[in-house]
């Protein structure tokens, strides 16, 4: 039977393992509120199913899905991929999802943490998040594994880890009021520390320009190996993401990890500028809670925003001028891994990408 602990991780020592040490599987959701993705989903679901497919041919991966969406989902996705009902709000198993922790000895638990939609009722992008809030529990208890319940807000898509003590964040969502505000930097670094039993955290400043999530690391910066970093980047000094990417390189550059080391910069050229076209933004249903999609609206597009699976990289295709070169980037970080793009604009226009919507599972026994 699944416990929920009292104690902590990195009491019972448990750690947060890297994205790129081995996966025992994948979690998704399934898109549908019309509200968010355009034409009642219909482009954004075969988009998520596309996602499936790619990691499938790697790892198993797992799709909760509404029992109003199951028979829809099962027949668009991969036979390869189990689809799981589960009630949701949204689809961003990232961030509502669990933070799997690992010890030594092959076990595995989950760390839930409390879900307020990006900012609750000061900023957050919908309401009700009752649903996506109990998602992690559920996931967990299907892991068949204990859980622990966080004191704070928080989204996987806001930490980023090297699996040798080291963390990536930015202030901006971190410290953001509409998270945990009666919480100083200080004491919300605690409680990072002994939930990911990291001992090191980077505080980057910003995240990646128009972010609606308040400025996720994962969508600006992550680790491709301990020492080494991937930062999204442009050479366009009037693009407001320059200034952004330039102060985060300053601090990478400067910051020393959990082993001692200089970080090893890598840099990843930005897609776009990509906004939002007349026609994308007539497909979103306008409901008063949910954030509204306006065209001409900037979308904060990166190709950091990929997934590492067993054997491959999939990682999302937005812009011709820059795919092929986001490609052979990737390729030479990860050479013993098979890079996979799949088209994914309509993730983008939603709000995220292929990282957002992935939750890995890392390898364990038991």
């Amino acid at each position: 039977m699944c416990k929920t602990l009292s104690g902590t991780p990195r009491d019972d020592g448990f750690r947060m393992p890297a994205e790129f040490e081995d996966h025992d599987g994948c979690w998704m959701i399934w898109p549908e509120r019309a509200d968010n993705w355009r034409w009642g989903a219909k482009p954004a679901q075969q988009a998520f199913a596309d996602v499936a497919a790619a990691i499938a041919a790697s790892e198993p991966v797992n799709m909760a899905v509404s029992a109003e969406q199951f028979q829809n989902a099962r027949q668009l996705l991969d036979s390869r991929v189990r689809v799981v009902e589960m009630s949701n709000n949204d689809a961003w198993m990232r961030d509502c999802g669990p933070t799997f922790v690992v010890d030594g000895d092959g076990g595995m638990r989950g760390v839930d943490w409390k879900f307020n939609a990006w900012g609750g009722l000061e900023g957050g992008l919908y309401f009700p998040w009752d649903k996506d809030d109990q998602v992690a529990r559920k996931v967990i208890e299907i892991e068949g594994c204990d859980r622990y319940r966080a004191p704070i807000v928080l989204e996987g898509g806001s930490i980023h880890v090297d699996g040798e003590g080291t963390l990536l964040v930015t202030a901006q969502c971190l410290l953001n009021k509409n998270r945990n505000p009666e919480l100083s930097q200080g004491e919300i670094e605690d409680v990072l520390k002994a939930y990911l039993n990291v001992q090191t955290v980077i505080w980057l400043p910003k995240g990646v320009y128009n972010d609606e999530t308040d400025g996720h690391v994962d969508n600006l910066c992550c680790f491709v190996r301990p020492g080494e970093v991937l930062l999204s980047w442009t050479d366009d000094e009037s693009d407001p993401q320059y200034a952004i990417s330039s102060e985060a390189q300053r601090v990478l550059t400067q910051a020393v990890d959990a082993r001692g080391r200089k970080l090893k910069i890598h840099k990843i050229h930005q897609p776009g500028p990509i906004f939002i076209s007349d026609e994308e933004s007539r497909g979103v249903d306008a409901v008063d809670g949910t954030l509204s999609r306006l065209p001409g609206d900037r979308l904060a597009g990166s190709y950091v925003n990929f997934y590492i699976a067993r054997d491959r990289i999939v990682f999302p295709l937005l812009d011709a001028r820059y795919d092929d070169q986001a490609r052979e980037t990737l390729g030479a970080l990860f050479p013993e891994r098979e890079v996979v793009g799949v088209d994914a604009r309509e993730i983008l226009l939603g709000g995220g990408n292929i990282h957002c919507i992935t939750q890995q599972v890392p390898a364990h026994r038991g």
